[in-house]
């Protein structure tokens, strides 16, 4: 099992976590995660519609290749198994 520098086991709350208490965790989670959203940069408008056109562009190209896997199956199947009908 791997340990830290100051040789905690990761996940195990330190000495301090277990003087902080439980909303006291809460109220240090929150503040790091507004931390963590303070260093989220918004993307200018040319790479946001850069961004949209590259997702676009790759749905398309995603379905149009599974329809053409789907009919290629489709057809295989209806040549091996038959079209359904049943001679009388």
């Amino acid at each position: 099992m791997s340990h830290t520098a100051t040789g905690q086991t990761p996940g195990q709350p330190t000495d301090a976590d277990r003087r902080r208490g439980f909303f006291g965790r809460i109220w240090l989670f929150f503040r790091q995660v507004v931390g963590e959203l303070k260093k989220v940069v918004t993307p200018t408008r040319r790479e946001l519609v850069n961004y949209v056109l590259v997702v676009l562009v790759f749905v398309a190209f995603m379905m149009v290749l599974i329809s053409l896997l789907d009919l290629g199956f489709g057809q295989v199947a209806i040549w091996l198994f038959g079209n359904g009908t049943q001679a009388q």
